[in-house]
């Protein structure tokens, strides 16, 4: 058991960058595979994530705490700030900036939030808040600040099903196949290589997409990554700050941190102008650099006080 711990931690600290390399060289047969599946592959994946995630909580266990009403307000008023700011300089920046702050929590975030001792029934309770929210305001900030004008119910239909269907199967599978829900909690681990395969996917689509881009300055390109990757930390950073205010570091710098970058990019394609999409694919690599580095350091910190008892 030892051995496949460390095996276990030792792949886990290489596997996203691989993943993500992986994905990239192999961009065109993973658009097309997608392309068969009509778009279904990265969405199944994400479904069998979040309910063997979500087999590990209980319903009396999520409540609303004072930590995801900071960080709500911080992804709703931060959007806005970003965007004004920016706006003066690059009106297609401005908006790329916007999206990567006002993107709800990734699906995966708990995957990961659970893997570095977050609190999950924390986290799955903003995954839900968070999300329903964003589906409230982001019509109101999209048309304000887009092309178009964005519904509540266009939102919700990318979100929900997703969102909802995981946590209430895997409730129903807990109320009657309780023996199964617990062998699947304890090997929540299979979450995790779930998620390689969906980040194997998803870079592969980002970068066919970056390829088959045209019209984008290599200025306006470079600002939006740069403007990404800033946001990025800046999330990340905040999010570990208020969560250490409530005695839960991880969970909320993944909660801010980890955004649900493929509904980003839909949102910037559909609403915005399309080459602001480029910011929330940049975010994409830039926050699994960091989930990275975050698993490194975690499994370094077990590995001491492993050998130290």
């Amino acid at each position: 058991m030892h051995l496949l711990e460390n095996l276990h931690r030792n792949v886990r600290t290489i596997a996203m960058p691989l993943a993500m390399v992986v994905g990239a060289l192999s961009c065109r047969p993973i658009t097309t595979l997608e392309q068969a599946s009509h778009g279904m592959i990265t969405p199944t994946l994400i479904f069998l994530m979040l309910f063997i995630t979500f087999c590990r909580v209980k319903p009396s266990q999520m409540k609303l705490s004072a930590l995801h009403l900071w960080m709500l307000l911080f992804q709703t008023v931060v959007s806005v700030g970003i965007y004004l700011v920016l706006l003066p300089f690059d009106p297609i920046v401005a908006q790329g900036g916007m999206i990567c702050v006002l993107a709800p929590i990734a699906m995966a975030a708990v995957v990961i939030g659970g893997m570095l001792g977050a609190n999950v029934a924390t986290m799955a309770t903003y995954s839900l808040l968070c999300n329903m929210v964003i589906a409230l305001l982001a019509p109101v900030i999209l048309t304000f600040t887009g092309n178009g004008i964005c519904t509540f119910s266009q939102i919700l239909a990318r979100v929900a099903p997703l969102l909802i269907m995981p946590f209430a199967v895997a409730q129903c599978c807990r109320f009657l196949f309780p023996k199964c829900a617990q062998w699947i909690a304890e090997h929540s681990q299979i979450s995790f290589y779930l998620w390689l395969l969906s980040l194997l996917v998803i870079i592969g689509r980002t970068t066919a997409f970056i390829i088959d881009l045209h019209g984008a300055s290599l200025t306006t390109e470079v600002s939006l990554a740069v403007v990404a990757l800033v946001i990025c930390l800046l999330q990340f950073k905040t999010g570990r700050a208020l969560g250490r205010r409530y005695g839960d570091p991880a969970a909320g710098g993944q909660s801010l941190g980890q955004k649900n970058t493929v509904l980003a990019i839909w949102m910037a394609q559909s609403f915005l102008n399309p080459i602001s999409s480029i910011a929330p694919t940049a975010y994409i690599v830039w926050q699994n650099f960091v989930n990275s580095y975050q698993l490194y350091k975690r499994d370094k910190e077990t590995q001491k006080e492993y050998n130290h008892d």
